[in-house]
């Protein structure tokens, strides 16, 4: 806006309606889209990650359970900060690794010199002369991925437990009634395990949703790095100086999370009543099949 020139001239209303509408704000609250797009996009991988572990841990080929166990385990019994650190640079190096052996065949040092890794130019990935948005996107795919990893090892253990919490005479009952393993685990089984599964998977969507500010120590311009930024005191030298104002910014990010904190909590309260509701059918249709 014209009037936004000069903002030692401005006063009152118009200095705000100034202030808010720079373009660091403006990043500031597409970092709020930054956040969501990171839990509704990480929930379908985390589940699908988690079905992988639960059932690899259930199979009868000691290989596959092995591969189920040590995933869970091993992402369980590490700091979930290591992972998140780890997953992100052990990608990008490896990524950068292949890129190197195919694209700059002609270089023959080591990769790895002393504490430094060096890759040819065109094997940087995402290549130096990217866009920004390029770059923003590569970091937030693999913050994706080491957040996937993380939380799926934990829905793996809730969902082997909800499997195995499920009675085991309704399964025998469907075995009896004729149904062979597959049908017994798609239509007794597995819908019968959402009714066990789903508090613990509430609460994981929980600690997901708790644990997006750590974006910021993966280098993912994220609502908690804008309002540090925006934040922080400013000297005159800024267009709109002004003192430590954190404390504003960050009670927004409170307000925030609290609001999707009590949106989820009640979703997940109705879901749980439209599950039970459908096991207790289940069960009485499943019974009077059974029934002389």
């Amino acid at each position: 806006m014209q009037m936004c020139a000069d903002p030692g001239a401005l006063t009152g209303i118009n200095w705000w309606l100034c202030y808010l509408t720079t373009n660091t704000h403006y990043s500031f609250y597409l970092s709020f889209g930054t956040v969501l797009a990171l839990i509704f996009l990480c929930a379908p991988v985390v589940m699908l990650l988690g079905f992988a572990g639960a059932l690899s841990r259930r199979s009868r080929f000691f290989p596959l359970r092995s591969i189920g166990l040590v995933y869970t385990s091993m992402v369980r019994g590490v700091p979930d900060i290591v992972f998140f650190m780890f997953v992100p640079i052990a990608m990008d190096q490896a990524i950068e690794a292949i890129r190197h052996k195919i694209k700059c065949p002609q270089v023959t040092d080591p990769i790895f010199q002393g504490n430094d890794f060096v890759v040819c130019t065109a094997a940087k990935m995402p290549l130096s002369s990217s866009d920004q948005w390029v770059h923003e996107i590569y970091g937030f795919f693999l913050a994706l991925i080491a957040f996937a990893i993380v939380f799926g090892a934990f829905a793996a253990n809730t969902l082997h437990g909800a499997l195995s919490a499920v009675p085991k005479n309704q399964l025998e009952t469907a075995r009896a009634y004729g149904m062979n393993e597959r049908q017994v685990f798609w239509r007794i089984h597995l819908p019968q395990m959402w009714r066990y599964a789903l508090p613990g998977l509430s609460n994981l969507w929980m600690i997901l949703i708790k644990a997006t500010p750590l974006l910021f120590l993966l280098g993912v311009e994220d609502a908690v790095y804008w309002a540090g930024a925006l934040g922080a005191s400013k000297s005159s030298i800024y267009s709109f100086p002004h003192g430590d104002w954190r404390i504003w910014y960050f009670s927004a990010l409170l307000v925030f999370y609290l609001l999707l904190t009590s949106v989820s909590e009640r979703f997940f309260k109705w879901l749980t009543l439209k599950v039970t509701k459908e096991h207790n059918l289940n069960v009485v249709e499943l019974a009077s099949r059974v029934s002389p």
